[in-house]
């Protein structure tokens, strides 16, 4: 008898976010029974150890899905085992590797963070999160900031110290040989459309790229309806 279950998909949450992140996909992509699973991503300091531990956790193969930081750490996971991932999906992230520069900031939040001022941070976060005009969204801003409270500052602090050193992924871009799904917020100042156009050109054929109107960096928030529909397209 043919086994008629939808293959399974791994989810892997951004910065500071868990899985409510994908609540608002969650029921379409769990229709017909799909096996989800969460990826844990806030006990280590490195995106090598973070993607040692979903592939311990997933199944032998799925699909996989990450935004921001789960991009990095997607990418991580095809370095890793590229054979037991069917398909990609991309969301508002880049392949591009840590600098000096984009560690400054960064180096920064920590150094708050570790003073106890993780309010502080969270607030400066959300002006760049999402699109300008979803500043004024208060049951949005309160989501984000549920969503870093439960992480913590610890757990902050130890994401962004696996961020600050990501290796650069373009090179592998090219050996990527499953659908893939390279989606983006038009108005994402996190990782503009042009991080999605570069990662969707060095994959080639087997990516889509998708770029949304009107959104910013937390597309899966943003933009539900959307981008739950290019999620199931690329399921399908």
């Amino acid at each position: 008898m043919i086994d008629a279950t939808p293959e399974p998909l791994v989810l892997i949450p951004g910065l500071s976010c868990d899985a409510s992140l994908y609540a608002p996909q969650w029921p379409a992509l769990a229709a017909g029974g799909r096996p989800i699973l969460v990826a844990d991503h806030a006990q280590d300091e490195t995106l090598d150890a973070i993607a040692r531990r979903l592939l311990a956790a997933a199944p032998p193969r799925f699909a996989l899905c990450g935004l921001s930081m789960g991009g990095y750490i997607a990418f991580e996971v095809m370095r890793q085992a590229p054979g037991r991932v069917m398909r990609l999906a991309l969301l508002d992230t880049s392949a591009k590797p840590a600098t000096p520069e984009t560690n400054t900031p960064r180096e920064q939040m920590i150094a708050l963070a570790q003073k106890g001022a993780f309010d502080n941070v969270t607030t400066l976060l959300w002006q760049r999160l999402v699109a300008p005009a979803r500043l004024v969204d208060e049951p949005l801003r309160l989501l984000v900031r549920r969503m870093a409270d439960q992480a913590g500052a610890e757990g902050f602090i130890r994401q962004q110290r696996a961020i600050m050193t990501r290796p650069d992924s373009r090179p592998g871009l090219a050996a990527i040989d499953v659908p893939t799904l390279a989606l983006v917020g038009a108005e994402d100042l996190i990782t503009p459309p042009s991080e999605a156009q570069e990662i969707a050109a060095g994959i080639g054929a087997n990516a889509r790229l998708v770029v949304v109107p009107g959104c910013g960096h937390l597309s899966t928030l943003e933009a539900p309806d959307i981008v739950t529909d290019e999620l199931l397209a690329w399921l399908s």
